[in-house]
């Protein structure tokens, strides 16, 4: 950050101004100099908030991206499964396996 910036709050500090006799007024100079040293301190304080927030952010989405290939593997490789219920065919000889058996077993009683 301090290499894109010109000033910096400690530059700002130290800087020391020739008193001429129709100058500024030193003491709204130094006031003025102290509310900037504030903002950049502040923008300082959010630029490294940020950056922080950026590199957990971006070790979550590096996590996630890797769950999102690993599951995508694993659906590749899940071979396809059948489903449970099957066509009306599939039903009606299900059906009839399970009639027989209950009236094979009535019969038997």
């Amino acid at each position: 950050m301090a290499g894109k910036l010109n000033l910096d709050p400690q530059t700002i500090v130290d800087k020391e101004f020739d008193i001429d006799f129709k100058g500024y007024n030193p003491d709204q100079v130094d006031h003025m100099l102290d509310q900037i040293i504030l903002d950049y301190q502040t923008y300082s304080d959010m630029i490294d908030e940020l950056n922080a927030k950026i590199k957990e952010l971006d070790c979550t989405n590096a996590s996630l991206r890797a769950k999102v290939i690993e599951y995508e593997g694993k659906l590749r490789m899940k071979p396809e499964e059948e489903p449970v219920f099957g066509s009306n065919v599939d039903i009606i000889k299900r059906l009839s396996r399970l009639e027989s058996q209950v009236f094979d077993n009535q019969k038997k009683d």
